[in-house]
């Protein structure tokens, strides 16, 4: 049975090094919503680096294990050290769409998810792309990567497509209640 991964991608107006309050008020509740998100049904995985204990973060230097060699869109264009990076990246696998919109859109997600303008710039690119893989593939950081740069560039198709418009499995198109353009806004 396939497995929907999901790409994350955001610019933020700081870097995570920076001690300003919005920027450590974004990088302490990451924490939070990743246990619940890692406890929501229909989770399965997200990238995380090999070697947390040395404070990894969404980093250049890290190893990702099967989750491949970190990358991000051609058009970041912000820092790649400790000091500068400012970005928030994910990626996960999810049993399937309902699951992974409704732990989007619930709880400590959902109340980040509406402070997303206090701590991230908006960029006119697409903040996040979601695709099928077969059942036992681990998707790595460039295949998030291409698959948001195409949404981007082509709009949503089978294999790179958003919340505006969704794909089965199989290729094609689908809804879900509640779910669609008008929807996607968050209040």
């Amino acid at each position: 049975m396939p497995h929907l991964a999901l790409y994350t991608f955001g610019v933020l107006k700081s870097p995570l090094a920076d001690p300003a309050p919005l920027t450590r008020e974004f990088h302490e509740s990451g924490e939070a919503v990743y246990r619940e998100i890692g406890r929501h049904p229909g989770y399965i995985a997200r990238a995380e680096a090999v070697d947390r204990s040395l404070g990894a973060r969404t980093d250049f230097d890290s190893d990702w294990g099967e989750w491949g060699e970190f990358a991000v869109p051609a058009w970041y264009g912000k820092g790649r050290t400790v000091e500068t990076i400012a970005l928030a990246a994910t990626l996960s696998l999810w049993t399937d769409l309902r699951p992974a919109i409704d732990a989007i859109y619930t709880g400590l997600h959902r109340a980040a998810l509406n402070r997303r303008y206090d701590w991230f710039e908006r960029t006119g690119h697409p903040g996040y792309v979601f695709w099928w893989v077969t059942d036992g593939v681990i998707p790595t950081w460039q295949d998030g990567v291409s698959k948001l740069e195409h949404l981007h560039d082509h709009g949503s198709a089978p294999h790179a497509f958003s919340f505006h418009h969704l794909f089965a499995p199989d290729g094609t198109p689908t809804r879900i209640k509640g779910i669609g353009p008008k929807s996607d806004q968050v209040r």
